[in-house]
């Protein structure tokens, strides 16, 4: 079980650098094109872990199959097309904290859809989580040279966590019955033939020349780094851990992206940044430290 809650950690703090490479390459490209480009390079990555773990396991089902395909589209096109649009109109730090909300709507949806559990304990421990990625993101101001935050950008990017829900509990029980890297591979190859289909045919061959060294490897990073290995990493974690209490690491990425904006963007924590990551930090010792004892589930 902790190598589970390590693996959500770990994938949490690699999707925590997404928004600021996709912010470098929306730079030199439109929004389908840097998703496309980023999903092609996750399949790149996926590649070797497929042929390494995908051998073997027993075969898929037709209704596993469809769900596979419906996760995928859910959770590659339409999430991600979703989510960077909102980043093309806001900044790193406002979509960081719009993507804090995803630990509630997990704990809330595998609770209605999956039939998990947790005690008032758990449900403070969430709610802390989240209120402490807010604390980090208000705590900073932003320069006054750059582009700001719009809520139209940040309502977006609150819609595309709705649409990763549906995502994460499909994936959640594909992986019950199916090799978690198998799961990761069909699903990012099937949701990028899906992607590559609709970018085409809406904005065109994606750019080769023109495109400068430090987009090509915020690309590269994007996909192999905070794509192909933390969707690798977080469904195994699924594998092993309760899917309302992985949700707590989901808000590594609100607080890295956060940092990333204040090292890099020009944004200023004060004192309400460092009381978030201390509630960051107990929401995780706190469900991390119960994960061993048997929940008690009152009909």
């Amino acid at each position: 079980m902790w190598l589970g809650y390590g693996a959500c950690a770990l994938a949490g703090c690699f999707w925590g650098t997404g928004f600021y490479f996709g912010k470098l390459a929306l730079r030199e490209m439109g929004v389908g094109h840097m998703v496309l480009y980023r999903f092609l390079f996750a399949c790149v990555g996926m590649l070797p872990a497929m042929l390494v773990g995908g051998r073997g396991g027993r075969r898929w089902t037709t209704r596993e199959k469809w769900t596979l395909v419906t996760s995928a589209g859910l959770g590659i096109p339409l999430q991600f097309l979703m989510q960077f649009e909102g980043l093309a109109h806001t900044t790193v730090s406002h979509a960081s904290l719009m993507v804090g909300t995803m630990p509630v709507l997990l704990a809330i949806g595998a609770t209605i859809f999956a039939g998990e559990r947790l005690d008032w304990i758990g449900w403070l421990a969430l709610a802390g989580s989240t209120a402490g990625a807010a604390l980090i993101v208000l705590g900073g101001e932003h320069s006054s040279g750059g582009n700001g935050p719009t809520l139209g950008g940040d309502l977006l990017v609150v819609l595309s966590m709705v649409i990763a829900l549906g995502w994460i509990l499909m994936n959640k029980s594909l992986v019950q019955a199916h090799s978690p890297i198998t799961v990761t591979a069909y699903g990012i190859l099937t949701g990028t033939a899906m992607l590559a289909v609709w970018v085409i045919a809406v904005d065109g061959p994606p750019p080769v020349s023109g495109v400068s060294r430090t987009a090509w490897l915020a690309l590269g990073a994007s996909g192999v780094l905070c794509t192909s290995m933390t969707t690798a990493l977080w469904n195994w974690g699924l594998h092993h851990v309760p899917a309302s209490r992985a949700g707590v690491f989901l808000n590594i990425e609100p607080a890295l992206g956060s940092w990333l904006g204040v090292q890099f963007l020009g944004d200023r924590l004060g004192p309400f940044a460092w009381v978030g990551g201390g509630l960051i930090l107990a929401a995780a010792v706190t469900l991390t430290a119960r994960g061993n004892e048997p929940e008690v589930i009152l009909e």
